[in-house]
């Protein structure tokens, strides 16, 4: 039996990256890759490159890269573990039996039980609603409500019977005691204070909560009657946490993939509604307020992401609340309010798919919509634009990037009349997540164009990537201080702690694996799909040496060149202070350094 690393570079070996990519993305061949359009970006001229003799991909467009792991895990939202179980199975390779500690067995038991009983409870549900005479009235107020039997079954609602019609024991009268005990810890049931248990749903129309696997979760149930509360959901648990789920996104992921958005509505029936009548790519919170986590997990499917509010206070609240979520995520977001007494059900019913496009097309984005909230609020005063400053503080300390942060500032500046500087002064430091202050980026999710990076960079790094026998000498000449504080050095720690891994003998492919999604990843990509880089490797020794010598060149200039800036700055406070002693050291230290640049 293999170990788990013989059976991983086995499956990737055997999982041609072409065919498993093929299946989701239109490939024609074009020389030794194959193009088509970009599954994690919108696009309408193919910019997605795959290569099956170095088994990796590259989106010249977004910078999406990786090899087939990589691939199979952007793009259905998998785990590695679940990534490698999938492709092991599709090319029959047997994976060993990972040995799991008592605790780990009891949990992966737990959790199984957990979910096999949601899943026996949506099939209950579900019965009752479409075969039991009980169900009736259930199955009239979806036909009112214009919810088809399509529909019904595409997102599996059920009916939990009231109490009249079955009594406090409908669910937990078919389960067995174990059963009984894992409906208990998911919520299904509640326990009586003198004993027992009862059903927690009655007289509701059930909506099962999927998670990425297709595994029901939790449930959101909608009172048939008069009841309180009109909507009550499962309680958090150990597979069911509010803030990490959305309502639809298991059905409706190829659709927000295909179209690159996705509109966020506030309830499972806007969804329902919506999807009914041919609105599709359409998600919904799990009737709590929007969090992080649920706008990472539209990240890597949609460019974009509308809201798509009641125009009440409610919905403007909510839609504001939003705005920083947005910008921490770097994910581009856009506010469509319905007028006042509309929701997405009663609109669409009047206006059909047509209007609530319209509606959506006509979206502002969250910044514009934020500040229009406080100029309303608050108005342009002095005064007034003093408190709005005070609100904008929390929405750049937000922005994930010292670059976005800027450029937020700059668009509440033209608006408000306040200099850039001074509303990026506001926020004080160590109160955002100014790229400065993060590990280096690891962060970026594919579908975001990566930074240009200068060009003598990319000739360093791709002589480093390809000949990492001839790290030491690039180290000597300076290469180290020429990449400190860039994209380039995480990769070149990366490269070293390979390489005394692995030996110097280590392919670029390899590299490129080890990089875990982001930046650091693309970059490399690029490098090696580039043939003006990639085209000088093997080379003659000669012609190898006289490259290495232009890349050591370019590096001591670099080197010499950042000298040479602080030396002046020295110089400046030395003539500041009158200090002539200093003065005439650095001066002197200047012209070496000035030779030595005129030599290279």
């Amino acid at each position: 039996m293999e170990t788990w690393e013989e059976a991983t570079a086995t499956v990737k070996q055997q999982s041609d990256i072409v065919q498993v990519i093929g299946e989701h993305v239109n490939l024609k061949r074009s020389g030794v890759r194959y193009l088509g359009l970009c599954p994690f970006h919108q696009e309408k001229t193919p910019s997605f490159s795959v290569h099956p003799g170095q088994q990796f991909y590259y989106c010249f467009g977004c910078g999406a890269a990786g090899d087939v792991f990589n691939f199979v895990m952007n793009y259905h939202h998998l785990e590695f573990k679940d990534t490698l179980k999938m492709l092991a199975d599709r090319c029959s390779v047997e994976l060993p039996q990972r040995r799991q500690s008592p605790r780990e067995a009891e949990r992966q038991k737990r959790r199984e039980l957990l979910f096999a009983v949601n899943r026996r409870a949506a099939d209950i549900y579900r019965d009752y609603l479409c075969r039991l005479p009980g169900g009736a009235a259930a199955r009239r107020y979806l036909q009112q409500r214009g919810i088809s039997e399509q529909i019904q079954e595409r997102y599996q609602l059920g009916y939990a019977p009231s109490v009249e019609q079955t009594g406090w024991h409908f669910l937990g009268a078919q389960l067995n005691q174990d059963e009984q005990q894992a409906a208990l810890t998911s919520g299904l049931l509640a326990a009586r204070e003198q004993g027992g248990s009862y059903d927690r749903f009655r007289d509701r129309i059930m909506c099962p909560i999927f998670d990425a696997k297709g595994r029901i979760a939790g449930f959101g149930g909608r009172i048939l009657g008069d009841g309180n509360p009109k909507y009550l959901n499962s309680p958090e648990s150990e597979i069911y946490m509010k803030s990490r789920l959305l309502f639809g996104l298991y059905q409706q992921r190829d659709a927000i993939r295909s179209r690159r958005r996705a509109t966020l509505v506030e309830g499972n029936f806007d969804l329902l509604s919506l999807v009914t009548h041919g609105y599709e790519s359409v998600v919904a919170p799990l009737g709590t307020a929007l969090t992080g986590d649920q706008v990472r997990l539209l990240k890597g499917l949609a460019d974009e992401v509308v809201l798509l509010f009641d125009g009440d206070e409610a919905g403007i609240k909510a839609a504001e609340r939003a705005v920083p979520l947005f910008l921490a995520e770097r994910v581009s977001g856009r506010v469509a309010l319905l007028p006042v007494g509309e929701d997405p059900d009663t609109y669409i019913r009047q206006h059909g798919v047509a209007g609530i496009s319209s509606v959506v097309e006509q979206a502002e984005t969250l910044p514009e919509f934020a500040l229009k909230r406080m100029v309303e609020r608050h108005g342009l005063s002095l005064d007034g634009k003093t408190k709005i400053v005070e609100e904008l503080k929390p929405l750049l300390a937000a922005a994930d990037s010292t670059l976005q942060r800027s450029l937020v500032a700059a668009h509440f500046s033209s608006l408000l009349g306040v200099p850039t500087e001074t509303l990026l002064a506001q926020v004080a430091p160590g109160s955002s997540a100014d790229e400065s202050r993060k590990p280096a980026s690891l962060s970026r999710g594919s579908g975001q164009r990566p930074e240009p990076v200068p060009k003598g960079m990319r000739e360093l790094l791709a002589f480093m990537i390809f000949r990492p026998d001839r790290l030491a000498d690039l180290e000597q000449a300076g290469a180290t201080d020429v990449l400190s504080g860039s994209i380039g050095e995480i990769i070149v720690l990366q490269l070293k702690r390979l390489v005394d891994e692995r030996g110097s003998a280590l392919q670029p492919e390899e590299l490129l694996s080890s990089l875990p999604e982001g930046e650091e990843r693309s970059l490399v990509a690029s490098v090696l799909l580039d043939p003006t880089l990639s085209g000088r490797f093997p080379v003659d020794p000669n012609q190898e040496e006289d490259g290495l010598q232009d890349i050591i060149s370019w590096v001591r200039r670099i080197v010499l060149k950042k000298r040479s800036d602080a030396l002046m700055n020295d110089l400046g406070q030395a003539q500041r202070n009158n200090d002539y002693e200093q003065i005439n050291s650095l001066m002197r230290q200047k012209m070496v350094i000035d030779t030595e640049l005129k030599a290279l």
